[in-house]
Parts: C-alpha cells; structure tokens; sequence
C-alpha cells in the first residue's frame, strides 16, 4: 500500500518488504511476506513500533498466524490489521480466510477497512469496531491529469485474467455480447492470460477459450490473450475502455475499480461485495448463490453508454484524498502506541 504514505516526511517510516532467502531482485513472483514469520519479528523487533497487515497472509494457516501474534505480543509490538477482503477472491473454499480472520481481527489493536459495510460486517461477526478510509490512489499522481486517448465507439471490457476463483466470466459475457450488438458503435473486448489458452497449464480452461474463439469467429467480440500487464500495459488498457466489467461473483474491494476511477473508465460491478460502497460505479446482480441477473447487467451497460464520459479522478482531488489517509494512518499509530 505504498501511496497510504504522506507525501511529504511525517515521521512514519515504513520498512521495505524483504525478500525470501534466493530470491532474485528481479523476480515479479509473489512471495510469502518475510515479515510474517515469528523468526524476523523475533530478528527484527527492534527495527519497528507496531506491525501493520494488509495483504500477503494467503499461504499462512491459523495456527502460523496466532504463532505471529503471540510473536508481537511477546515482543510487546502493536498489531495494526486493514480488512480488505471479508472474502478472499483468489480461493474457492471461503473455510481457510474465515478461519485467518477469525485470529487476527479479535487480536488486532486497531481495526481499518475500506467500506462502511465492510465495517459494518466486521462489527457484526466480531464485535469489533474498524475505522473506514478510502482506498488511496492507485495509478501515479503524475498521471492523473494526463488527458485520456481518444478513440472512436463505445468499449467494453472484460479481463478473466487467470480466472480467479472469484469469476464467473462466460455468463457476463454472453449478456455483454448480446447487449453491446444492440449499441451502435459499441465493441466487447475480452481479454484472458495466456495462460488461461495454454494446453498443459494449470489455469487452462479449454471450455472457455472454445466459446470465446466461436463468439470472436463470430464478430461479436475482439478476444486478446496476452501475458500478465505491467504497471504501464494496465493503465493503457483501462484508458482504451469506456467500461470495464468485473465479472465477479464474491469478494469484497477492489483495486482495479480504483485504478479505473483514476483514469475515467466506468466500471459495472456486481452487488456481491462493497464496491459500490468504495467509489461510484454501475452495479449489476453477480452472487456465487444467485448467479447472473442479465438484465441489471444490461441496464448497467446501457446507462453507462448513455452517460458516457465517466467522471475521472484528478491529481488534485487524490492527493488532498492523500494527505488526509496519511494522517489518518499517523494518528492512529500514535494513539496505539500511547
């Protein structure tokens, strides 16, 4: 979360994160944070005031995460925890996160999360009270008052990346397909991994890739299969769509529909999480329990057209949004702390 930082020096210093024992300086592979292990807290203790969790705990089972906790309480170390997903999106079996939160939400000294919702769950299923901030920026200041490139038509995004266990993405984009002929100038572009296509690879989907082709052979779809985006490729790809669509059907935040409202690309999300919550967007029914509501999908779509140009964060407006998530964040490290 590096833009919760002040922007100009505050006295929070926020430690770089360490890399495993052999791993290159150069890998973009993600590893399991060094900083979880009781081991460097017990190395470390020294080097911080309190530890503050975002991410990173997928790979941690209950057992290593109270081992942690232990670990900073013994060490006398506040425990800091944002609650960004009451559901993980990148595992099917809700089992294993309930069962993470369950040990660091009642252990954290200070709560933070993203939603009034998600604050509201939090203190319905623990009793616990969480601050809610915004999501700071995600695309650079120096980006944000860049004119986005002018294209012909109306586009209309999806990205199943790797199909994330959180996805439904042929339902929403049959719906699309069906909605986007009705528009003139209207187009759907789907866009997958290419490890999604490859035969052999553990996220290949031969189902999937077989319709997508049939409905690209078919006209009614532009189907781009590509490697994973760096920072650069991804805010080229939101800037060429008038719309993205979040194929999702549990989960909680995002920070693709943050990188979208810094650019000015609309986003249909579905009613499943608290992104409408998290900024304003077109919201369509999408549940893991109740499917696909294709009509709210289609109304979403035909009033983001007929709205079009979505609104568009500026420089100004994130960076006074800034200022104020890192004072926030100092404030309520001091009053740990005290």
């Amino acid at each position: 979360m590096r833009h919760c930082s002040a922007l100009e020096p505050d006295g929070v210093t926020r430690l770089a994160d360490p890399r495993p024992n052999g791993a290159p300086s150069t890998s973009q592979r993600w590893w399991p944070p060094v900083m979880l292990d009781p081991a460097w807290i017990d190395a470390h203790h020294q080097d911080f005031d309190l530890f503050h969790l975002h991410f990173g705990f997928d790979a941690q089972r209950p057992d290593q995460l109270a081992a942690l906790v232990d670990t900073l309480r013994r060490h006398r170390k506040p425990l800091v925890y944002t609650v960004h997903d009451l559901r993980n999106p990148h595992q099917p079996d809700p089992a294993l996160h309930a069962a993470a939160l369950d040990v660091l939400v009642p252990a954290a000294d200070r709560l933070l999360t993203l939603t009034a919702g998600a604050a509201q769950a939090v203190q319905e299923r623990w009793d616990r009270t969480a601050t809610v901030l915004p999501h700071p920026h995600v695309v650079g200041l120096d980006r944000l008052d860049r004119p986005r490139p002018v294209h012909d038509g109306f586009r209309v995004g999806v990205h199943a990346k790797s199909l994330r266990p959180n996805m439904s993405v042929l339902p929403v984009v049959r719906t699309l397909a069906a909605t986007v002929a009705e528009l003139p100038g209207a187009q759907l572009q789907v866009d997958v991994h290419r490890d999604v296509a490859e035969p052999g690879s553990p996220a290949h989907a031969p189902h999937l890739m077989s319709e997508l082709n049939d409905l690209a052979a078919q006209g009614r779809l532009r189907l781009d299969v590509h490697d994973y985006f760096d920072d650069a490729q991804l805010y080229a790809y939101l800037e060429s769509l008038d719309l993205s669509v979040l194929p999702y059907v549990f989960g909680t935040h995002s920070g693709w529909l943050e990188a979208c409202h810094d650019l000015g690309t609309a986003v249909a999300a579905p009613d499943c999480g608290y992104y409408a919550q998290q900024r304003p967007c077109h919201t369509y029914g999408h549940t893991q329990e109740g499917g696909l509501d294709e009509e709210s999908l289609r109304k979403a779509v035909l009033t983001a057209y007929q709205e079009r140009p979505a609104p568009k964060a500026t420089a100004r407006a994130r960076r006074n949004e800034r200022v104020q998530v890192a004072a926030a964040h100092r404030a309520l490290y001091a009053d740990v702390l005290r």
